[in-house]
């Protein structure tokens, strides 16, 4: 039972049309709007009626960009007249088996509001359903000869039971914020793109657990945001590390996520070099993310726990910390680190410097800066922040964690944070 729908992020009252391949008999879907619900986590908003299953095609690659594709025909049209913004799961369902599609209904104006930005295009570059993502083919890991050069959303999610990344990486933050009861609107990656005038007016923007995929126009966004004013959160490590490009489908604009990491295979490579699908640091055009997150990504992979090098620091408020405390068990797999040399805001604080060894690198940080506009911007520097505030990691791990979240996003959620809060202070 699988399935996905031909829109990532809708405006409410549009239909959303689903594409469902199910070897049982008869099937039937559920949204639910993702959230805090008095301790629960979602809500029902919709159902269909019970849906005649078919099997629909198997999954097939074309072209020299070695792109699975599904070309399944429409099962079912879902209405979204009256739902709220909000991060949503459609549930398919069957006697004995349940998946998952997600979908932003976004909001129709972020001024004035805290931004949660569903991390779509990464969740995406790593999906291998089909047997390909950018990473590897069928063959394995790391397997650059038979790997996608691009992947299209015109499939299902092949992990977290069709959820990609949400229920992990981004649901915890949601649940979060909506309990803080902050002036909140919804949006992806994709509206990024989209969208340059998606962010006018928003108090802040959290990008939630992994946010690595950034084409040209969602870098320069988010940028213009920032120097508008716009606070930014980074909760995780590896954001806005690899270029992208967002091309067009048969269901519709900006649902084919270009990358070929290797600038020499681009075809666009000499005429447009800002462009090219290299990582942002590299050749040839390079743009160190440094510049926007405040440091650089550094390694894969590294474990541990968060060490407390600045305990006067304003995120910190109220926890007890000190200088050398500990957070346990959230540090890794992936980290930042802010690197001698490579472009950075000033003034910059680092808050957390966590011992870990990983080729080069001795270990990682999460840092706060202050903007020209007045905005504050937090990076995590670590893979799994949003993991720890679950409690998968322990109860002492989710206790801080909760605590400088909620600070964080409180005042992200306000008035210029750089300002308020400014950094080098």
């Amino acid at each position: 039972m699988e399935g996905y729908a031909d829109q990532s992020s809708v405006a409410a009252g549009h239909e959303v049309q689903l594409f469902v391949s199910t070897s049982a008999g008869r099937w039937r879907a559920t949204a639910y709007r993702m959230g805090w619900y008095g301790g629960k986590q979602g809500a029902s908003v919709w159902h269909s009626g019970w849906q005649r299953g078919r099997e629909q095609a198997r999954p097939r690659t074309s072209g020299k960009t070695l792109t699975v594709k599904a070309g399944w025909k429409r099962s079912l049209s879902v209405p979204t007249a009256g739902w709220r913004p909000g991060s949503y799961l459609i549930r398919l369902e069957v006697a004995h088996h349940a998946s998952y599609v997600p979908l932003t209904v976004r909001s129709p104006s972020t001024r004035g509001r805290l931004v949660l930005l569903a991390p779509d295009t990464t969740w995406q570059a790593y999906n291998d359903w089909g047997g390909r993502n950018l990473y590897w083919g069928p063959t394995g890991k790391s397997d650059s000869a038979h790997r996608s050069r691009a992947v299209t959303f015109d499939r299902p999610y092949a992990y977290g039971q069709g959820a990609g990344e949400f229920l992990a990486r981004m649901l915890p933050v949601v649940t979060l914020a909506e309990r803080l009861r902050l002036p909140l609107a919804y949006a992806d990656d994709i509206d990024l793109e989209r969208d340059p005038h998606l962010l006018d007016g928003a108090t802040g923007v959290v990008s939630m657990g992994h946010d690595e995929y950034y084409s040209v126009k969602m870098r320069a966004n988010l940028t213009a945001a920032r120097d508008a004013g716009t606070n930014l959160a980074f909760l995780g490590a590896n954001a806005v590390f690899r270029r992208i490009r967002l091309q067009s489908t048969d269901l519709g604009r900006y649902r084919l996520e270009v990358n070929y990491k290797d600038p020499a295979e681009d075809p666009v490579s000499r005429k447009h070099p800002r462009q090219t699908t290299a990582d942002w640091p590299a050749n040839p055009s390079p743009d160190p993310e440094s510049s926007l997150v405040g440091e650089s990504y550094a390694c894969f992979p590294g474990a541990g726990a968060l060490v407390v090098l600045d305990p006067s620091s304003w995120l910190l408020a109220g926890t007890g910390l000190k200088q050398g405390d500990t957070i346990p068990d959230v540090l890794g797999p992936e980290f930042d680190t802010v690197v001698p040399g490579m472009p950075a805001p000033h003034p910059l604080d680092v808050v957390l410097r966590s011992p870990v060894y990983c080729g080069p690198y001795t270990h990682a940080d999460a840092t706060y800066y202050s903007a020209k506009s007045g905005a504050g911007v937090f990076d995590a520097g670590t893979m799994s922040w949003v993991v720890g505030l679950t409690g998968s990691r322990g109860e002492r791990t989710q206790h801080l964690e909760q605590a400088i979240t909620t600070n964080l996003l409180r005042a992200f959620a306000g008035s210029r944070a750089g300002s308020a809060h400014p950094a080098g202070g």
